[in-house]
């Protein structure tokens, strides 16, 4: 069923769009499945979680971080991830580029944005995201290259609502590209789109989507 399911979403993905399987909460079996059928990038949003993960299955899977990052996790991850979608605040990104200098290596790091009309979601607005740049402290941090942004939609019906969301993301990135990172071949991920509204982030120029539902079924908590 894994397997058929992958097929299907990645027959939708258009050149240059990559699909991260959202695997948090399901079992070292369901991944193994999905790496069977060709699967490589999988998400994960427990620290914990994910490092039982990594040790236990095959070397060669890129793992990405797709929850909400606290500071003191930061460590434990900082040796294999591949890449870490959330990154809210400068703090967290000076703690990512200090764990990363301890072991001489460089993180690759999406800023997220906060697009929802909705206070659970995490992430800079807009106007926190240019202060942060414009500042420059952040071209001090050696260890760390942000490759993007990402941002997740409000959770609801109004398709129109989600686009324009998705829209307003993909605009923000371009701003964001031509201002600071003009000359930055990494820069050029926009993570945006889940199980239930994919199909309209990629209309908005998503690199990256995160679906886990469609492929692995309902998680059990």
């Amino acid at each position: 069923m894994i397997a058929e399911n992958l097929k299907q979403i990645l027959s939708e993905l258009p050149e240059g769009v990559r699909l991260v399987a959202v695997s948090k909460f399901h079992p070292n079996e369901a991944i193994e499945e999905a790496y069977r059928a060709g699967q490589r990038i999988f998400g994960e949003s427990k620290v914990q979680e994910m490092t039982s993960k990594y040790e236990s299955l095959p070397k060669d899977i890129e793992w990405h971080f797709i929850g909400h990052l606290q500071t003191n996790k930061i460590k434990f991850i900082v040796p294999y991830v591949a890449l870490i979608h959330g990154i809210d605040s400068f703090k967290l990104l000076t703690e990512v580029n200090k764990q990363a200098a301890k072991i001489n290596k460089t993180v690759h790091c999406l800023l997220q944005l906060h697009i929802a009309r909705e206070e659970t979601k995490f992430g800079f607005s807009f106007e926190e995201c240019r202060k942060m740049l414009a500042s420059g402290e952040w071209k001090e941090l050696k260890n760390i290259r942000i490759c993007g942004l990402m941002g997740m939609a409000t959770n609801t019906d109004n398709v129109e609502q989600i686009k324009a969301e998705f829209c307003s993301l993909s605009s923000f990135f371009q701003e964001m590209k031509s201002a600071w990172f003009a000359n930055e071949e990494s820069f050029r991920e926009l993570s945006m789109g889940m199980s239930h509204d994919y199909h309209e982030a990629i209309a908005a120029g998503s690199t990256l989507i995160r679906v886990g539902s469609n492929i692995f079924g309902e998680r059990t908590y």
